[in-house]
């Protein structure tokens, strides 16, 4: 007969509670141009995000998500010094996307700095890559949807910007959908268009 002792029921009374304060990592794809870097976190319906950008290349990120409010935080040394009043971020629905720009105009080896093993939640956003031997790929070619960017230097010079974009829907998202709604109504006018059954 096992008799329990007073540390075995503390420990099953907040067991539970404990789970509640670990925090969650957000995944993050990247990609890079010679002058900048690209960073977004995805993390859908994130709540009260904080992003903040250090010049010596700190970034750090938390925000509450998903039905129980989960907290995730992020915090990524980058591979070397950033120009933080420069840098610009979007808060989106889906995604924070950042645009940093590099303090200096190099191509960077790797997103860390450091010699351990990119973590598993950091991967390469092919979408928006470019290889530093392309000449055919312009600075400027990344297609950002006409997205509204804050500039990170703007919040009281430490780069964080707390609560943004919480009382606002995300004006990308209600032009995608007004777009989706014309090229419907433009499929519907033009029956040629349809495929036939």
């Amino acid at each position: 007969m096992y008799l329990m002792n007073i540390f075995d029921i503390v420990a099953i009374v907040t067991l539970p509670n404990c789970f509640d304060l670990i925090s969650r990592v957000p995944e993050v794809k990247w990609a890079q141009r010679e002058d900048k870097v690209y960073i977004t976190v995805l993390l859908p319906d994130a709540k009260s995000p904080k992003v903040n950008l250090e010049p010596d290349g700190t970034f750090t990120f938390s925000a509450t998500a998903g039905a129980e409010n989960h907290l995730y935080e992020l915090k990524l040394d980058l591979y070397d010094k950033v120009n933080v009043e420069e840098s610009k971020i979007n808060l989106g629905v889906r995604s924070i996307f950042c645009v940093i720009e590099k303090a200096e105009k190099e191509w960077w080896k790797k997103l860390l700095r450091g010699d351990e093993k990119t973590p598993h939640y950091v991967k390469v956003d092919w979408d928006k890559w470019a290889d530093e031997d392309s000449d055919d790929v312009p600075v400027d070619d990344l297609d950002l949807g006409g997205m509204d960017f804050s500039n990170f230097g703007g919040m009281d010079g430490m780069g964080e910007m707390d609560d943004m974009g919480d009382d606002e829907p995300d004006d990308t998202e209600d032009e995608e959908q007004e777009a989706e709604k014309q090229d419907g109504e433009a499929l519907e006018a033009r029956p040629e268009a349809v495929p036939s059954a």
